[in-house]
């Protein structure tokens, strides 16, 4: 049996940057544990699987270790293989997944999800955590996770945090944000307690940021950068309560997926 296999990168139009996913379209699912050796096998987070009936799209992920119940990242790879390799030519796909139907629409080149608003609210952190991060932020913040604000992007680009002492102090993750210079804000994500040190992209921290720079900045579209070592870029809106997230992608791999002789 071959498959088919794409490797592609969201947020970005390099084949170098943005945030990795593999995606395999199949004409029908195959069994969990063969699904689970392929995203073992794979070099990247996540592999998402797809399945087109022709009336509609189901779509499962896995890690190297496990099934996901829902990936952002690797939603949006897969609206772009769809779009882009298989020849859909609607202006929008709705995915099935065991947590419900997710859309992805497609605006020219680049490709846009929704998301709940999670704005954040005053916080504080203790001096221990400040000095394992390398600077104090301007601001302290805490939505789903902890913000750390800076007052200019070089700060948030110089930052070298102390992992260990992250992964002790932040149960989830810290993000660091900063007014950009050739977009509205930039960022940066890391949480080491969760099994990541760093985050090329990170949707759900959007979710948080944006509605906190429309309000600063006194607009609700907003181009955000996530200046991590591969970076993207995000095209973002706040529509009241929700955060539309807009980005392109690139394929980096395309190629075959042999598993034996049948």
């Amino acid at each position: 049996m071959e498959l088919t296999l794409y490797q592609v990168n969201v947020f970005t139009s390099s084949p170098f940057q943005g945030k990795p996913a593999v995606v395999i379209p199949l004409e029908n699912w195959l069994p969990d544990v063969l699904l689970q050796h392929i995203a073992e096998e794979n070099s990247v987070a996540e592999t998402a699987f797809f399945v087109n009936n022709e009336e509609d799209f189901h779509l499962r992920w896995f890690t190297a270790s496990a099934e996901m119940d829902i990936c952002n990242h690797a939603t949006l790879a897969s609206a772009f293989v769809a779009f882009t390799e298989i020849g859909c030519e609607s202006d929008a796909i709705v995915f099935d997944t065991r947590l419900g139907r997710l859309k992805v629409a497609r605006n020219d080149q680049r490709f846009q999800m929704e998301f709940r608003s999670t704005p954040p609210h005053a916080s504080t952190a203790p001096a221990e955590l400040i000095e394992a991060v390398g600077a104090k932020p301007a601001e302290v913040l805490e939505s789903h996770d902890l913000v750390f604000v800076y007052e200019d992007a070089k700060q948030v680009s110089a930052l070298r945090p102390e992992m260990g002492a992250l992964e002790r102090l932040v149960p989830g993750g810290l993000i660091v944000t900063a007014p950009g210079y050739d977009c509205d804000f930039v960022s940066r994500t890391f949480s080491p307690a969760l099994g990541i040190t760093e985050d090329p992209v990170t949707e759900s921290s959007h979710c948080t940021l944006v509605p906190y720079w429309a309000e600063r900045l006194g607009r609700n579209e907003l181009l955000a950068r996530q200046i991590s070592k591969r970076s993207g870029e995000i095209c973002c809106a706040l529509e009241g309560d929700r955060v539309r997230l807009e980005g392109e992608a690139v394929v980096y791999l395309r190629g075959a997926l042999i598993l034996g002789s049948d």
